[in-house]
C-alpha cells in the first residue's frame, strides 16, 4: 500500500514548502484541479526538481472520446506517473484514451472514477438511479474490460472491485482518516486498517496531511503503520 498526499493548498508557495518538507520520503503526491489550474504544469515541474516524487494528476477528465483522448496523449507529455478519468465516459471513451496512451514508452497509470467519496447512498441513487455499490462495480468491470490499471473509489469498495476485475488491478483510495480527523465533505471515510483489509493499493490524504503543524511526522507515522 502506497501514501499518496494531496496537493490542494491555497497556494503554489505552500504547494511547494510541503514538498521541500515531505522530500525523501516514499510517497506520491496529487495535483488536483484547483492546484493545476491556477499554476499549470510548471507546479509539476517545480516539484519534481525537489525530489523524484512520483505524481498523480487528479484532473477527472470526462468528455466525447476523441477529446479524452487528445487531452490524455497530453497529459502524458507532461512526465507524470498517474492520470484519471471519469467511468460514466463510457467504454468508447476509455478504450481511446487507452489506445491514445499506447505510444508512449513510459506512459502514466490511467485510473478511473468510479463514485466521488463525497456521495452518500442517496445523493448517488438521485443522479444515477442506481445503488451505489452495484453501479461501482458495473464502472469497474467496464473499466478494467478497457484496458484501464485500476479504479478511484473508496476503500470499502476495494476488496469487491479486486475479486470482480483481478488482484492485479489497482485501487486509490482517497477519504482516509487514519487518526479519526474530521470527516469534512468526505461521506464515505476510512481508517488504515479498513484500507489494508480492503486490499487498498494507494490510500489518499489531503487535509489531514497539510492542515497538520508537522505534516512529515503524520506521513512517517503513516508510512510506519502500512
Amino acid at each position: 500500500m502506497k501514501l499518496c498526499v494531496a496537493f490542494d493548498l491555497a497556494s503554489k508557495d505552500e504547494c511547494l514548502a510541503l514538498a521541500r518538507d515531505l522530500k525523501g520520503l516514499d510517497i506520491w503526491l496529487k495535483i488536483g484541479l484547483r492546484s493545476y489550474l491556477r499554476d499549470g504544469f510548471k507546479l509539476i515541474d517545480e516539484i519534481k526538481k525537489i525530489d523524484k516524487f512520483k505524481i498523480f494528476l487528479d484532473l477527472k477528465l470526462y468528455d466525447i472520446p476523441n477529446t479524452m483522448a487528445d487531452a490524455c496523449e497530453e497529459l502524458a507529455k507532461l512526465d507524470v506517473d498517474m492520470i484519471n478519468l471519469h467511468a460514466s465516459a463510457g467504454k468508447k471513451a476509455m478504450q481511446a484514451s487507452v489506445s491514445r496512451l499506447e505510444k508512449f514508452r513510459q506512459k502514466p497509470l490511467l485510473i478511473a472514477v468510479s463514485a466521488l467519496t463525497s456521495f452518500d447512498e442517496n445523493e448517488f441513487y438521485e443522479l444515477y438511479k442506481q445503488n451505489l455499490k452495484d453501479a461501482v462495480l458495473s464502472f469497474s468491470k467496464f473499466s478494467f474490460e478497457s484496458g484501464l490499471d485500476g479504479m478511484v473509489c473508496s476503500a470499502f469498495e476495494s476488496k469487491a472491485i479486486k475479486e470482480h476485475t483481478s488482484e492485479k488491478f489497482l485501487t486509490v483510495c482517497p477519504g482516509i482518516r487514519a487518526f479519526n480527523e474530521e470527516k469534512n465533505d468526505q461521506a464515505r471515510v476510512a481508517t488504515l486498517d479498513d484500507a489494508k483489509n480492503n486490499k487498498v493499493d494507494f490510500i489518499v490524504l489531503g487535509r489531514p496531511v497539510y492542515k497538520n503543524e508537522e505534516p512529515r511526522k503524520v506521513c512517517e507515522k503513516i508510512l510506519n503503520l502500512i
